[in-house]
């Protein structure tokens, strides 16, 4: 097909020939005939190039965290049996222009590598590609374009603000780790839940009934009695957030997930829109509810009061942190009232304004989170003076 600078020649051309006949110039014949055949011809010359070319591309990681590198690879190799003229390799990227990458001849058989940075400045999926090859003349007048490579997507996770996870949210009742302990083994025994095998690991706890199913080595986490606990609620109604409110909120329900993940809680993760990941632990468990804020947007539906309700009923204790977009005094009481069934309540306000306590929530610990990094030393304030409470 032609490009712009085909149809502009030929619009050109037309005019040159329209003014040699009205003015009768000779010169001018001639210029505006070369300028008529030379998009004609290109186009015939691209329609006769024969690239066989194998394109390869992958993503380096695929899954990053907010303000992480990340970078495309790409690598093409000369199939065919002739010099390839300069080929444009044009790969969309979500959110962005694009990238443009400009191919060398490649002798038979060369090989040829290039890479890229993609944006990772937001949270989300970017979809990369597909990846279009072009094949243009040497003047830009017509151009043949293929697809190279599919569509590949990376996944943002939110940005993790680095914090300590506040302890004292496990229990010493026997059953305490889990409501409802699960019999998953043939012989009897009591465990938690599966996970992957990590270097380390006693292989006498490899469960070879799963691991023949997923054809790799999987492990009993038993239940621990004692595990901390801790619960997520993340208000995700449109009526609670704005654009800014919902980032931070996201972000520190990220950064606590994260936290107690790597201090092994048993973590639940609840949202307003019906999501509950349910209590559960190791790496499957916290990517899953990451991917989940990764995709996340604000919805019209939902009811926290419905997730309150449910925590009241589940009576399952340790610490539960609600990260809240525009708090309302009702709310905030309903919270306070959770005290009775957990050892610690955390209410994270979002966006303002923060209603003024009321008597009730007194029993209620807050965290400010109304402005751009507010969040993680506020949250450092509470887990710190919560140690000292523990300490006297």
């Amino acid at each position: 097909m032609l490009t712009r600078q085909g149809w502009v020649v030929l619009v050109v051309a037309t005019g040159v020939l329209v003014a040699a006949r009205a003015f009768g110039i000779i010169e001018l014949y001639v210029a505006g005939s070369v300028l008529a055949i030379l998009p004609p011809a290109a186009f015939l010359y691209v329609r006769a190039v024969r690239v066989r070319l194998r394109v390869a591309r992958s993503l380096s990681p695929t899954r990053v965290h907010a303000g992480d590198a990340t970078r495309v690879e790409l690598g093409a190799t000369n199939l065919g049996g002739r010099r390839t003229p300069v080929l444009r390799l044009r790969d969309p990227v979500g959110g962005t222009r694009g990238a443009l990458l400009h191919l060398a001849p490649l002798r038979p058989g060369e090989s040829a590598r290039a890479a890229y940075r993609l944006p990772t400045t937001r949270r989300g999926i970017i979809a990369v590609g597909p990846l279009g090859l072009e094949v243009g003349d040497p003047f830009g007048l017509a151009s043949q374009q293929a697809e190279a490579a599919p569509i590949l997507e990376l996944t943002v996770y939110p940005r993790i603000d680095r914090i300590a996870a506040p302890g004292g949210g496990g229990d010493r009742d026997p059953h305490g780790a889990v409501a409802n302990p699960n019999v998953l083994g043939q012989q009897g025994d009591d465990f938690y839940s599966l996970r992957e095998y990590v270097v380390g690991d006693d292989l006498r706890r490899v469960h070879w009934p799963s691991t023949a199913r997923r054809d790799e080595l999987m492990v009993r986490h038993d239940e621990m009695p004692w595990q901390d606990r801790t619960t997520v609620v993340l208000d995700v109604r449109r009526a609670s957030h704005s654009a800014a409110s919902l980032e931070r909120a996201v972000s520190a329900a990220a950064s606590v997930v994260t936290a107690a993940a790597a201090e092994e809680h048993l973590t639940r993760f609840m949202a307003s829109d019906a999501v509950d990941s349910g209590l559960g632990s190791g790496i499957a468990h916290n990517e899953a509810i990451l991917e989940y804020l990764a995709r996340l947007d604000v919805v019209g539906h939902g009811s926290l009061r419905q997730v309150l309700d449910t925590l009241t009923r589940a009576n399952q204790g340790g610490i539960l942190i609600a990260i809240l977009g525009r708090a309302t005094p009702a709310e905030l009481d309903t919270l306070a009232r959770l005290r009775r069934s957990f050892r610690l309540v955390v209410a994270v306000v979002s966006e303002p304004p923060v209603p003024d306590p009321s008597p009730l929530q007194a029993r209620l610990t807050r965290v400010d989170n109304t402005r751009d990094g507010a969040f993680a030393p506020s949250w450092g304030s509470m887990v710190r003076s919560r140690r000292t409470e523990v300490v006297v």
